[in-house]
């Protein structure tokens, strides 16, 4: 069956996203209707941030993962969650379409067991994990302590949750 996307919303220009988690496209599959999600932590080609560094992005993928796939109420609905090969964040995949709020609380609450967690990173070992001495639990936790307080905030210039046109 065919893939007929249900929102047609153009690509952004790169150079004006900044942090914030953005509803990039709706698409109905058969019966079934999926959101992507691009969760950005740092502004794209920035020369005032840095991208995250690759060992607090691979701590995130795994926590991140544990958390949408087997913590969460919402575990049913996450299709796919994978980081950014510009290491400027992440894209979610989530079965359904829903609220932003509904997923901004949902990502905030991520971020909070991340920011918690106080244990081994999960499957970080060498019959798991194809580079299971790159994590970085501190930097996981720094770069998602600054990403929940834009999803928290009401306050600013631009919206968080779609696209600049």
């Amino acid at each position: 069956m065919k893939n007929a996307s249900a929102f047609e919303n153009p690509k952004p220009d790169l150079r004006s996203l900044k942090p914030g988690l953005y509803i990039a496209r709706l698409d109905r599959f058969g019966l079934g209707m999926f959101t992507t999600l691009d969760l950005r932590f740092v502004s794209p080609n920035s020369e005032l941030e840095s991208p995250l560094p690759s060992a607090a992005l691979h701590t995130i993928e795994h926590l991140g993962s544990i958390y949408l796939f087997e913590r969460c109420p919402e575990r049913l609905s996450a299709v796919s969650f994978a980081p950014r090969g510009s290491r400027t964040g992440f894209r979610a995949i989530m079965y359904g379409s829903y609220e932003v709020e509904r997923y901004c609380d949902l990502f905030i609450r991520m971020a909070n067991f991340i920011i918690d967690w106080n244990a081994e990173i999960p499957d970080a070992t060498p019959d798991c994990c194809g580079n299971y001495r790159d994590h970085n639990l501190l930097a996981a936790k720094s770069a998602m302590i600054k990403w929940r307080a834009v999803l928290e905030s009401r306050d600013l210039d631009y919206d968080q949750f779609h696209y600049p046109e």
